[in-house]
């Protein structure tokens, strides 16, 4: 039996051999199509040009003890960051955290009164209280319905209330161990900066891989839909404000540990609650929800921290470094709002 020939008389090319693919071109692609993808090649680009404005001055950026502080400056502000960027998922915020960070300081010193013994209680009772105050934030915004920027923004008057009328300065004791947590370092790489990391790899963690991060990005997506959809939207939003605040109490024990002592002003002195909203619109989490993630918060963290670093190896003038940084912040959110055709 002879098989014919196709019409026109030509044979059929047999099927090219079908090529492995490459797993390094997928994991290639996969890199560049994260969200933090274009953070971080923002920071790359600004980390060169800090380099070469540096290095016109006379300095070296990529030094060891400029690394280093370059690191020291992203953990307290890399902590509180993490945090704010789950409420803001939701479409929330959180204007609160600079006044928890100045109480979680205070409370924690006194506490600790100097005394190796009374770390732990310290630290329990911080954590606590940062609870409580994120409980009682999403607790007013789901069951009160109270938008979220004037709910925190009056738990923040709340706790400044507290402050000065207990605290007219710099109150309690670290002992020596508490500390040198905050002084130690690795060569360049600081101690604290494991703090930071074991933080964001949680948050992260939290968000990629449970329900909870599921129905955080759901709400921020739409609410009304998550509703719908049978989400229980409310304790979603109370869990999420829970967890912001405790990253501000982690915070302000960090910043105790800098300071041998708890201070009533650490933390609006620091601009915790607008810098920590910066740093995560600038990592590209959008400020309506549903889009964005921790890494590219710290992504937008180390930005701010390299920034702040040249400004001040180039003793730039506090006015003109604000107005430098709210440009470069504007401009950064255009970008990303131009490249996903909706509002960041």
């Amino acid at each position: 039996m002879t098989v014919a020939d196709p019409p026109g008389g030509e044979t059929a090319a047999a099927p090219p051999p079908r090529e492995r693919p490459r797993r390094t071109a997928g994991w290639r692609r996969g890199l560049l199509a994260s969200p933090a993808a274009p953070v971080y090649g923002a920071l790359i680009i600004v980390i060169v040009l800090a380099y070469i404005v540096v290095a016109i001055d006379g300095d070296d950026l990529l030094s060891g003890s400029n690394v280093t502080n370059i690191l020291q400056r992203t953990v307290a502000l890399g902590i509180v960051s993490a945090g704010q960027t789950v409420v803001i998922l939701l479409g929330s915020l959180d204007l609160s955290v600079a006044q928890l960070i100045s109480l979680s300081s205070l409370l924690g010193a006194e506490t600790m009164d100097g005394s190796d013994a009374n770390v732990v209680p310290a630290i329990a009772l911080v954590l606590a209280v940062g609870a409580g105050i994120g409980l009682l934030n999403g607790l007013v915004i789901t069951k009160l319905r109270v938008n979220a920027f004037i709910a925190t923004l009056g738990m923040a008057l709340i706790l400044k209330g507290v402050i000065d009328n207990n605290w007219d300065g710099p109150g309690g004791a670290v002992p020596d161990s508490w500390q040198s947590f905050g002084y130690t370092r690795f060569s360049w790489l600081p101690l604290s900066f494991f703090l930071l990391a074991g933080v964001v790899a949680a948050i992260w963690l939290l968000l990629r891989y449970t329900r909870f991060g599921y129905r955080v990005y759901a709400v921020g997506g739409d609410e009304e839909i998550s509703k719908l959809s049978g989400l229980r939207t409310h304790r979603t939003i109370i869990a999420a404000h829970v967890i912001c605040s405790l990253a501000a109490a982690i915070t302000g024990l960090f910043l105790a540990s800098r300071l041998a002592a708890g201070s009533p002003t650490v933390g609006t002195d620091g601009g915790y609650d607008l810098e920590s909203i910066a740093a995560v619109v600038l990592g590209g989490t959008a400020l309506t929800g549903g889009r964005g993630g921790v890494l590219g918060t710290l992504g937008g963290v180390f930005i701010l921290a390299v920034l702040d670093n040249v400004f001040n190896q180039l003793e730039v003038d506090s006015f003109l470094k604000d107005v430098l940084r709210g440009v470069i912040i504007i401009a950064a959110v255009a970008l990303y709002a131009r490249r996903s055709g909706k509002p960041a």
